[in-house]
């Protein structure tokens, strides 16, 4: 007898198995696409907690340690400073700005030590160096700074300063020429940095007005009052109650500032990063006048005499007419008028911590400066 092949009968698909069919291949996107958003969100909040900390572990590969000097004056100073075991390599001084700390540097000082041996610095008030309100002045951080290069780095540098640290930077330069290798000037706020010049700009709204006000307020914390005050969460109609809410359950929780949250972008939290090391005082010098006291902005610019690059970023202003950045087009132009022979760079936007938005675009204008200077 042949056997013959018996072919299945294929069932008929019904409407019933149909709408099985449609409803599990829905269900299936659906968990595909719950999984993928699940993942997503997932490194979203996991970069918003530990970005800096990311950043941080390559700075401590890189080979930087962390010390702590006191100087003659009695000041002390704390900072990072990169392996140059020959001895061979430019020294290189970074002053953040206000409200930060040396770490906050750490996306470009792995890179920058290939070049440099590199020296960054806690200012006065910041981090852990001195917390000393009378210290708090151009002048008097001038000094001690200059002290640390002649006392700790033992020879002529270049100079880096971000904000307020490239208003320190060039007066470095114009007090201790014989130190000085040349600046770079990080988006410094000349002529918009005295209370009268900066009424309305970014800066003074967002921070120096909201930091005195905090500090007659009776508030234990800073970040859950900057949520509910700054000028920058105002814009956003009422949503910024509940960054406010998570900041104050944490703060209440800890007993300590809340630096980052979950569901915020860090690119709008690390402003907050270093804050529990900043004494509000330091920014009080701002608001009333005091910091700048004693000296003239077109002196200390005029007084420059070695190679400078200027970084600036792009000027704009809000609905409202506040100024974005840290100078506008003119005030930009006048500093380049008073430094002779200063080179311009100028950002993409107005985002002021460029180092930290521009890490590669500043680390190439600092590698390309060096070697301007040792030709």
């Amino acid at each position: 007898m042949s056997k013959k092949k018996e072919k299945k009968e294929k069932k008929p698909l019904t409407f019933g198995r149909v709408i099985l069919k449609i409803l599990f291949a829905l269900m299936s996107i659906v968990v595909a696409v719950i999984l993928i958003i699940s993942i997503a969100g997932g490194i979203f909040a996991y970069n918003n907690l530990h970005y800096d900390e990311i950043d941080m572990r390559k700075v401590w590969n890189a080979g930087y340690t962390e010390k702590k000097v006191t100087l003659k004056s009695g000041t002390v100073l704390n900072y990072a400073e990169s392996d140059d075991r020959d001895g061979e390599k430019t020294p290189l001084l970074l002053i953040h700005g206000q409200e930060m700390a040396w770490e906050d540097y750490a996306r470009v000082l792995p890179k920058l030590a290939d070049t440099y041996h590199v020296y960054a610095v806690d200012c006065h008030g910041h981090g852990s160096s001195s917390h000393n309100p009378s210290d708090y002045t151009c002048r008097k951080m001038t000094e001690d700074l200059v002290l640390f290069i002649e006392t700790f780095i033992k020879k002529p540098c270049v100079v880096s300063g971000h904000s307020s640290g490239g208003i320190l930077t060039a007066n470095i330069a114009a007090t201790a020429p014989q130190d000085v290798l040349g600046i770079v000037l990080e988006d410094p706020p000349f002529f918009s940095v005295e209370p009268e010049e900066m009424q309305n700009t970014f800066v003074w709204k967002d921070g120096f007005e909201v930091m005195h006000q905090f500090l007659n307020s009776g508030e234990r914390y800073y970040t859950p009052y900057y949520y509910n005050n700054g000028y920058m969460w105002k814009m956003f109609q009422g949503l910024e109650k509940f960054p406010a809410a998570t900041a104050k359950e944490y703060c209440d929780k800890h007993a300590k500032e809340c630096k980052k949250i979950w569901y915020m972008p860090y690119s709008w939290t690390h402003g907050l990063l270093y804050v529990d090391e900043y004494d509000f005082q330091f920014a009080e010098a701002f608001y009333s006048g005091t910091w700048l006291e004693g000296l003239s902005q077109e002196d200390i610019l005029k007084g420059i005499q070695c190679p400078c690059t200027y970084i600036k970023a792009k000027t704009s202003y809000g609905d409202d007419g506040v100024l974005y950045c840290a100078n506008d087009d003119e005030d930009a132009k006048k500093v380049l008028s008073l430094i002779q022979g200063c080179k311009k760079v100028e950002t993409e936007s107005s985002d002021h911590d460029i180092h930290f938005v521009y890490s590669k675009q500043f680390i190439d204008i600092l590698v390309q400066f060096h070697d301007e200077i040792s030709k």
